[in-house]
């Protein structure tokens, strides 16, 4: 015999030896900040989202976990297009993020918006415009549970990184080249154009 126990799979008491190298979880439990009035918002979310079972309360927490990547900037004229539904009258505009001002849009509304941050000639366009800005303390005051908001964000693919992602030069794919520059010069001949072998 050789020694080896043919029983040795079915052996009782034998633990399985699990592999521990996949068991990071990526979602955020708290912000990568250390800004210290995000991390107060955070603590105030926290405990609304614990205590009440509002879904409001729950997506704002998770909002404020976020990079700033996931939370772009959202600008007035979005806004503004966003809230001429009829239902959403007189309703409060919560942003986890940044308000910018948009200088092609020449009439603002009456708006109430509670953001992170508001660019200085939003906040001025929208005030003299009989709006108000709060914060999110005054938010929780106001609106424990959400009611009477709507809740927006940026355009996360807004980015110019966004266009290069893809394999450009693919039948099909819009995904843009990183080329130094776009000139006959530049990277424009076999595969780029019909007079040059082919166009993809």
């Amino acid at each position: 015999s050789s020694g080896i126990n043919a029983e040795w799979p079915l052996r009782p008491g034998m633990g399985i030896d699990i592999n521990h190298k996949h068991d990071r979880k990526v979602h955020r439990k708290e912000p990568a900040s250390q800004n210290v009035y995000l991390r107060l918002l955070v603590k105030l979310y926290r405990f609304l989202s614990r205590r009440t079972n509002a879904k409001f309360n729950q997506v704002v927490l998770k909002r404020l976990f976020m990079s700033r990547q996931n939370r772009p900037a959202i600008s007035v004229a979005r806004i503004v297009r966003q809230m001429k539904a009829k239902q959403r009258e007189d309703k409060t505009v919560v942003v986890v993020g940044t308000v910018t001002d948009d200088k092609r849009i020449f009439q603002i509304p009456k708006l109430k918006i509670c953001a992170l941050r508001v660019t200085e000639t939003a906040r001025a366009r929208i005030i003299k415009n009989g709006g108000s800005i709060m914060t999110f303390e005054q938010l929780a005051v106001e609106a424990p549970l959400g009611q009477n908001t709507v809740v927006m964000q940026g355009r996360r693919n807004a980015r110019e990184a966004n266009r290069h992602f893809g394999a450009p030069g693919v039948p099909g794919s819009h995904a843009k080249p990183r080329v130094r520059e776009k000139s006959r010069n530049h990277e424009m001949a076999r595969g780029c154009r019909k007079s040059r072998a082919y166009k993809a």
